[in-house]
């Protein structure tokens, strides 16, 4: 009730001294702010030359569609709605800059045209000006249905970028920059805070299928914001079948069965050359094991001729 009271008041004090138009209040026609930061809504009380060493009785900041003021200054006492403040901590009413500052991060209820009333010993005067939250949206992301697909089947190019306002668009591009969104199927959902999560579904028909697609997410003004790429896999080639009939595989079988023999067989060979050396070894060491050995064949006769011509020698020198 007390606001209302001031209001009141200085609108009948504006009516009543507004046709000298000492006081002016010059306001930035339009803020635009990000979402999740902080807003200031810039306004500075202006006087003729006239008005000097001017002192400020009440300042009065209210928002289209709220009841209660943001921020009311009077009689040498500033209160205010948690997150709103002056934009000058230390200000007083000798200070012409009456800016608002929102200390709380901007949300989409912060939107909407806000209203500045002064009031001096010279006049009074008001003025009146609009916030506009944006979000910038991510970069988009691009799913294949089937994720299989290549350029001879058929499937979907799924689209999503979400966390802009206002509302944005997903526009596709090919490689040579043609536009494809009109074969595009775009919706828009709004999520619990506001902010817009946009999907744009493009059908490839088999036989039509460029090589890659680019989805680009442009936002409420047009201008573009980010892009993704999404290349079309080449179909997977059959394996060309040899000239007579012979296996790809073969070639490389032939090679390490070839090996795999000459390993073989020079084991087996080494085998059967460590066999016949120990079988020498042990006809030759058979003479010196007994003195009645009988000779099995020639060789053995001749060997026993030499080991007698050694006994006769052996004898004589004894």
């Amino acid at each position: 009730m007390a606001s209302a009271g001031i209001l009141l008041f200085v609108f009948t004090v504006s009516y009543i001294t507004g046709s000298k138009a000492f006081v002016t209040v010059q306001c930035k026609p339009e803020t635009t702010v990000q979402y999740g930061q902080k807003s200031l809504l810039e306004c500075v009380v202006t006087t003729k030359q006239e008005a000097t060493d001017l002192q400020i009785r009440v300042v009065t900041w209210k928002k289209e569609g709220v009841d209660d003021a943001l921020l009311v200054f009077n009689r040498g006492k500033t209160t205010h709605m948690p997150g709103y403040s002056f934009a000058e901590p230390s200000w007083n009413d000798r200070n012409m800059n009456v800016s608002l500052l929102i200390t709380n991060n901007a949300a989409l209820q912060d939107e909407g045209v806000y209203t500045c009333v002064v009031m001096t010993y010279m006049g009074s005067a008001s003025n009146r000006t609009s916030l506009k939250v944006t979000a910038k949206y991510r970069v988009p992301t691009i799913k294949a249905i089937p994720e299989s697909i290549n350029r001879n089947t058929e499937g979907t190019l799924v689209c999503t970028s979400d966390g802009g306002y206002p509302e944005g668009q997903l526009r596709w591009f090919d490689q040579d920059g043609m536009e494809w969104t009109k074969s595009a199927k775009m919706e828009v959902q709004k999520t619990e805070n506001g902010l817009s999560h946009l999907t744009s579904r493009l059908t490839l028909l088999q036989g039509s299928i460029f090589s890659q697609y680019t989805c680009v997410v442009f936002n409420a003004s047009g201008e573009k914001v980010d892009e993704t790429i999404f290349v079309v896999p080449e179909p997977r080639k059959s394996p060309v079948p040899v000239p007579g009939g012979t296996d790809p595989t073969s070639k490389i079988v032939a090679p390490v069965v070839v090996i795999g023999s000459l390993i073989v067989g020079l084991l087996l060979a080494v085998l059967l050359y460590r066999k016949r050396t120990q079988q020498a070894r042990r006809h030759s060491a058979a003479p010196l094991m007994s003195d009645h050995h009988v000779p099995r064949d020639e060789s053995d006769a001749e060997e026993g001729d030499y080991q007698d011509t050694d006994k006769e020698c052996h004898n004589s020198l004894a």
